[in-house]
């Protein structure tokens, strides 16, 4: 991006984004200006990714979940966004296509990256995403996912898995969509970063 200093966005970039997101030109100019106010550099660093997830976050803990989101979408695993993949992370967390959404779920969840998800790794983003459920919110949980033991094994289940098995992306992705409870699950009410998000392009 040799021209990020210049602050316009590359031609390359803008309708490479077109292409994969729902954005406007217009939407992806400006959101380009703003992160070039927050990131004069034009990379995001996980800590300062991890400091932006934790403004929508203000009464929880979401250090944990946002290393892991970081993780998924740092797609040349040089230890940044770039304004490419910072958008895409937008796009995929707030208006992608369902499969896109589940594809990108199953990135999250595959921790280690070797292609499959444990039963381990599924405890490990759930115990994340307990970081960033007030205690309040907690007591009013079902018994039966009121831990991230619990609600782990509970998505174990409906996945019709044994412990020492491991999930596909097809497996994870076809399980989703024939049980909508799943989705519920393994996600940390995105409404809530939706409605931050709105406020914040205001």
């Amino acid at each position: 991006m040799g021209n990020s200093k210049s602050g316009a966005l590359s031609k390359e970039i803008l309708e490479e984004l077109q292409l994969n997101t729902k954005f406007s030109q217009e939407e992806l100019c400006t959101w380009y200006q703003s992160f070039l106010k927050e990131c004069p550099s034009g990379k995001i660093s996980k800590n300062q990714f991890e400091s932006i997830y934790s403004k929508f976050f203000p009464d929880a803990d979401p250090k944990a979940y946002a290393q892991h989101v970081f993780r998924s979408f740092d797609a040349n695993n040089d230890g940044t966004l770039d304004f490419k993949e910072y958008m895409i992370a937008l796009h995929m967390t707030s208006s992608g296509k369902t499969n896109q959404k589940l594809e990108w779920a199953f990135s999250l969840y595959d921790v280690d990256g070797n292609g499959t998800i444990s039963k381990p790794e599924v405890l490990e983003i759930i115990t994340a995403i307990f970081k960033m459920i007030t205690d309040e919110d907690q007591k009013l949980l079902p018994d039966d996912e009121s831990t991230p033991d619990k609600r782990t094994n509970k998505i174990w289940v409906f996945f019709g898995k044994k412990d020492d098995d491991k999930l596909t992306e097809g497996e994870f992705i076809q399980g989703i969509l024939n049980n909508k409870e799943i989705l519920r699950l393994i996600q940390f009410e995105p409404q809530k970063v939706k409605e931050k998000l709105k406020e914040k392009k205001q």
